[in-house]
This record gives C-alpha cells, structure tokens and sequence, in this order.
C-alpha cells in the first residue's frame, strides 16, 4: 500500500504572465482517496490535464506508478480513467451503446466488461433509452463508466457531483468509496467543497492562485474542525495554570499574547470562566466555539473573506 502513484515535483504552467500552476509538488499513494480543493480558477483542472498529457507544464516533473520520461508517462496513462472538466457522450446513443464505442476507442477486448461496469455504476437497468433522456445524475454515472470501461488502477476525476441534487452527491460519494474500497482504486478527486470532499477523501491538497498552500491527511483535517473554548484573557499562562491545576485541562494551544484555546471539557466554558475569575484573572472573553470545515479553507485561500 505504499507505491507511490503519482508523483509531481515543482510542476508549474505559465500563460503568460500568468502562474496558472506555481510549482505543486504532491505525492499520492496506492489506495488513496485524494481530493484537490480549490476556488474556481485555482488550477486544479489544470494540474489534471498536466497529469494526462493534455498541456505540457512551463516546468516540473511528473512521476506516474514510479515512471517518468515521456515513454514511463505513456505506459502510466494508460493505466488511468479519467474525466476532466467538460466529459463528452453521445446524447443519441443507449449507455451501452456509448460503453460499446469506448471500448473500442480503448482496446478492451472482451465486450463482457460493458455489463460489469453498467452494473457498477448503477445503469444496468437503462436498455435502450438515450443517454439525452438521462438524468443529471445518470450522465455523471455514465461518465464515470467511461472512465472505468478500461478498468483503470487510477481514477482523475474533476468536480464530479457537479449539478447533482443532494441524492446525487450521496450516491457519487457512495460509488466513489466502492471503487477504493472494492476495486481497489486509487482516485484524485477535484472540488472546490471542502465539506463535501471530506466525506469521501483520505488525503487533500488544498490549491489557491496556482500554489499549493496545504497537504494534510483526513485526520489532520478532522483535527482542524474541533470544537474548542476560546478564551481571552490577561495572562495566558496564569489562566492555563489555573485550568490545568483545578480542571486537570492539557490540550490547549496559545493563539496570542491574549488568546487561547482549549479543546477538551469544552462543555464546561462556565465553569472555566468562573475558575478563572474567581483567581483574579481578567476574562474579556470566552465562548464555545466550532471551525468548520468551509472556515478552514476560507482562511487558507482568502483570509477568511468570503
């Protein structure tokens, strides 16, 4: 579980002036659910069209299943289903009819593997009926069918519950977990919805103005939403003495020379509040508090400006 799938070192893609990538450097590793955050315009379609070869980076190296070089990279992209920004189907044409012309576009010999992914993906029962005639959901299904129809180690793909209703999004993030899970597959998945992506990811990189501001697994992130006591106060220090002495109180971190945050025993903020006090410290303020998860990436990419 430890083969490193891709690998990208300083990849940059100038327009221009213009950085649309500014040296990223991310590793992913088998088994990994990989969600890539970021604003509209950050670069994240651009990194993925970088990974498959669709534009040619100003700068940087890519590594793909350990490989690089332009031979290493085209062995490595056949290994991978992807679907990036605008995916195109027949409208005029059935799921299978559509399955059937990409598995020929992709060398699969066996026409079996069309039902296998049908049924995968939820579109076993759809016969003859136009992929026009689908749903918003059922086109995103098809899309990824597409991108599975080679039976891929490596999934790219970009902003997938785009337009889905809130049924759609729970079956794409339910459909995604099954890859990883039953499959076996790796994925790199795009959104700028940090609160949706963690439903799903393991890992994230966090992309703004063309850089990579954050990596950081789901734990690490999960650690970021806690809720805590923020308390402001005189003396920092006398106050976490206090705490720690009368309410045995040790996961604490000091945000400033007047700031602090506790994150243990954070439904009793009265009673610290009255601890501290009653030790003739000076409290200006004190509340319970939670960071979302959309705060985080908010604070990250623009200072917490909407």
């Amino acid at each position: 579980m430890s083969e490193t799938i891709l690998r990208t070192i300083g990849i940059t893609k100038k327009y221009g002036t213009l950085n649309a990538l500014d040296s990223v450097s991310i590793e992913i590793k088998r088994g990994q659910i990989y969600g890539l955050i970021g604003l509209n315009g950050a670069g994240k379609s651009t990194f993925m069209r970088s990974i498959m070869g669709l534009i040619t980076p100003s700068a940087g190296n890519i590594e793909l299943f350990g490989e690089g070089g332009e031979e290493g990279l085209r062995r490595g992209r056949r290994r991978i289903g992807q679907s990036i920004e605008y995916p195109v189907f027949y409208p005029d044409m059935s799921a299978h009819q559509n399955l059937e012309l990409q598995r020929r576009l992709g060398g699969v010999p066996h026409r079996g593997v069309i039902e296998k992914v049908l049924k995968t993906v939820g579109l076993e029962g759809t016969g003859k009926k136009k992929a026009k005639d689908f749903s918003m959901g059922m086109k995103q299904r098809l899309v990824l069918a597409k991108a599975l129809i080679t039976n891929p180690e490596f999934l790219i793909l970009d902003e997938p519950t785009n337009g889905l209703d809130p049924m759609g999004i729970i079956e794409m993030r339910e459909l995604m977990r099954q890859l990883a899970k039953e499959r076996g597959l790796t994925l790199l998945v795009s959104s700028h919805l940090l609160d949706e992506l963690a439903q799903v990811a393991t890992h994230y990189g966090i992309i703004h103005h063309g850089k990579l501001v954050a990596q950081l697994s789901a734990e690490e992130l999960a650690a970021q939403s806690r809720q805590y006591v923020k308390i402001t106060v005189d003396d920092p220090a006398a106050a976490l003495t206090v705490l720690s002495q009368k309410m045995e109180i040790t996961d604490y971190q000091v945000i400033t020379a007047k700031e602090l945050r506790v994150y243990e025993k954070t439904d009793k903020a009265a009673q610290m509040n009255a601890l501290l006090v009653q030790e003739g410290l000076a409290v200006s303020g004190l509340y319970a508090s939670e960071q979302k998860l959309e705060e985080y990436f908010m604070e990250l990419t623009t200072g917490g400006a909407a």
